[in-house]
This record gives structure tokens, sequence and C-alpha cells, in this order.
């Protein structure tokens, strides 16, 4: 399988190959060469011992590449997108535009803390301040109240509501 996940956004091609990647090691159960952009998806192979990841060796020339056709365990180590255009034949102009462009994004990456991991257990929603109702109520002794302070304390947590 190839190129699962392109044309759409990162996070919904890597949501979508690494769903598609888990169906078949868990329900399939099929021997299937899954080939992806997604460096993320590499972290199957340490969740399903059934599952090997591996690469294509590759000698850099310069800025030239050269795939030695050699299997290798793991992930790939870099990215070699833009060379690879290269040797499709793209205009020399539209790598040099590629290269300052993808140099610009990794300096602002390098900023931050890094893309998000799609994967990572959901972080746990910020503490959130209560509502000034659930305070209110919180400090209501229901059963000293008389009916007649019961219904004023109604008309309060009402308008505090608002």
């Amino acid at each position: 399988m190839d190129e699962i996940g392109r044309g759409t956004s990162t996070f919904d091609g890597m949501a979508l190959a690494f769903s598609i990647a888990r169906h078949l090691i868990e329900k399939n159960g099929a021997f299937t060469l899954f080939s992806t952009h997604y460096f993320e998806l590499t972290r199957l192979s340490q969740d399903y011992p059934q599952c090997a990841n591996v690469h294509l060796s590759a000698v850099e020339h310069g800025q030239a590449i050269v795939f030695l056709h050699a299997l290798e365990e793991g992930p790939a180590s870099q990215s070699y997108g833009i060379q690879v255009a290269a040797l499709a034949g793209i205009p020399a102009s539209v790598i040099r535009d590629a290269k300052r462009r993808l140099a610009a994004l990794e300096n602002r990456e390098a900023g931050q803390s890094g893309q998000p991991d799609l994967f990572a257990p959901p972080a746990l929603p910020a503490e959130v301040a209560p509502h000034p109702v659930l305070e209110a109520l919180a400090e209501i002794d229901c059963d000293s109240l008389t009916p007649r302070e019961a219904l004023e304390k109604l008309y309060e947590l009402k308008k505090l509501a608002k």
C-alpha cells in the first residue's frame, strides 16, 4: 500500500494512514507492505511485534542522492523528498525554492516544541474555574433554609447563571 492519506491535511492523512495500518495488523492479519511518508507511523513496530519497520539505505553525494537498494531495519534517518524530486526531473529553480522554504519551515519549527504527536494520549484539560453558580450552590446549607429563603436563593442562582 502506498500514498495512504495523501491529498489530505497532514493530520487527516496521518490519522487515516495510522488507522488503516492498524486495521490491517489487528483485523486482517494480512502480509502487507505499507509505504508511508509519515514518520510518526514508524512507531507501529514498537506496539505490534508482528510489524516490521524497514527502509532503503541511501547515500548523499553533495546535493544528489543514491539509493543503494539495500533494506535496513528501522526508520530512515531523514526525508529525501527534495532530492527525489530532483531525480524525477523537477526544474532546478523549483528545487532551489523548495530548499529555501524547507529551511524556513524547519527554522520556524525549531523555535517551537515540534509538531504535536497525533498518537500521543490526549492531554488532560486545563483546570477550569468553577462557574459562580456552582460555587454558590456549594455554600448553601439546604437543611437550614426556610421555604422562603430557598426561593430567594433560587432567584439569586438564576441571576448568577445569566
